[in-house]
Formats: structure tokens, sequence, C-alpha cells
């Protein structure tokens, strides 16, 4: 497997939404989501190319890149860190190792990495108040250990904390993400009602489509404001 070429990427043409990608993985991948896809870019795990707007396009080849690292994700328990490693060494043509992760004995596959409270603070580069900040408001779920999601999240707050963002000021993000799924689920109702297979199946397909177009009117909404504020 190889990264998109620079003419594939450089086309429209055979490029894919999120929602489109979606509506092809979460059939093997039910859990797959669009923060999913987002979260998978940020880990470094695929790179989508963007078109003037901003918005995502995935090439044929992200979608099988995705396809491998889920696999390797679901069935065989690797961390980020270990996929991301596997698929640069199959970027640069060589042979990630003489027993790939996929032939590794269950007992021998790293576990998913989690973090203590300390680690936490440490990969993220939070202050021990931030984090308190943000269960205290509901961002965050008190917990023993953390995941990799933890840490993303909490590493974007100490970014925005670094501009005046506070946990506090989050919550109404976090209100409207909740909303926006009720707002789904509710339009989805009819089919999440029936227990057929392929009801389930279509449910599952335009679920994060309808994310997708929710997240498209609120990014048109952020931008024309923020056009409205700076010019």
């Amino acid at each position: 497997m190889t990264p998109a070429t620079a003419r594939e990427r450089s086309s429209s043409a055979g490029l894919l939404s999120i929602g489109q990608v979606l509506a092809r993985l979460t059939p093997e991948f039910p859990g797959l989501s669009a923060s999913k896809l987002r979260f998978l870019e940020v880990q470094g795990i695929v790179t989508p190319s963007r078109t003037e707007a901003g918005y995502r396009k995935f090439a044929h080849s992200d979608i099988e890149r995705l396809r491998l690292a889920l696999t390797l994700q679901r069935d065989h328990f690797l961390p980020h860190s270990v996929i991301r490693d596997y698929l640069a060494d199959l970027d640069a043509g060589r042979d990630p190792s003489s027993a790939t992760p996929v032939s590794l004995p269950a007992s021998i596959v790293p576990a998913p990495r989690r973090y203590r409270r300390a680690e936490l603070l440490a990969a993220a580069g939070a202050a021990p108040q931030l984090l308190n900040d943000a269960v205290s408001t509901g961002l965050l779920a008190p917990a023993e250990t953390y995941t990799e999601e933890t840490v993303a999240l909490l590493r974007a707050m100490v970014a925005l904390d670094r501009h005046g963002i506070e946990p506090r000021h989050l919550r109404g993000l976090r209100q409207s993400a909740e909303r926006e799924a009720a707002l789904v689920e509710s339009a989805l109702s009819s089919l999440l009602r029936r227990t057929d297979a392929a009801s389930r199946a279509r449910a599952s397909e335009l679920a994060p489509e309808l994310a997708r177009r929710l997240d498209d009117v609120r990014s048109t909404f952020v931008a024309s404001a923020l056009n409205r504020l700076i010019g």
C-alpha cells in the first residue's frame, strides 16, 4: 500500500467525501464515525486532501489504508502508534517486521495504550487544573486511566486555553454535539425501530451522512460569523 499519488490527489475525480467514506466502511466497522475519521487523521494514519473550501477528500488508496488500520485495531488491538509505524514501513517499501502485527499471537500483541493521570498530563502538556476543570465541567469523565482519544482532546484544550478559551467555555460544544446526535436519531427513528438487517444497515449509512451535513452547516455558520468579526 502506498499513499495516493500527487496526480490522484490533484484531481477531484474519484475522490470521496467523509460521508461516502463512512458509507463504504461502516458496514464493516459499525463503530466508525466522522469524529473517528478526523481523529485518525490527527494520529497520522491517513492524510486526506482538502478542497479550497477546506472539505476533506479521500482517495481510494486512503480507503484501503483506513480499512487496514481499522482491521489491525479491531482484530489485533494494536495502538495507533504501532499502526502508524506499520503503515510508514509499508509506504517506504520496507517489510514492517519479520513477524507482522497480523501474525503476532494475541498474547504478545501490545494492548491499546492507557494513561494514568500523571501520564495523561505529561502527554497532553496540560496543567493539573486544566484537567480538573475539564472533568468538573463534564467534558471528560473521571477515570483511573485514559485513552489516546482523551490525550488528543486534552491537547486541543491546552491549545485553546492559551488563547483564553477555558473548559467552561466548551460546555456548549458538548451539549451541541449531543443535540445533533439526538437530531440524527430522531430523523432515523423509523429505521432504528425496525429490527431487520437492511434497515439497520441503511441507518448506519445515513447517520454519518446526516452528521456530516450538520457539520457542514455548523462550519458555514462559524465561518460567516468569523468573517463578520474580522472583515
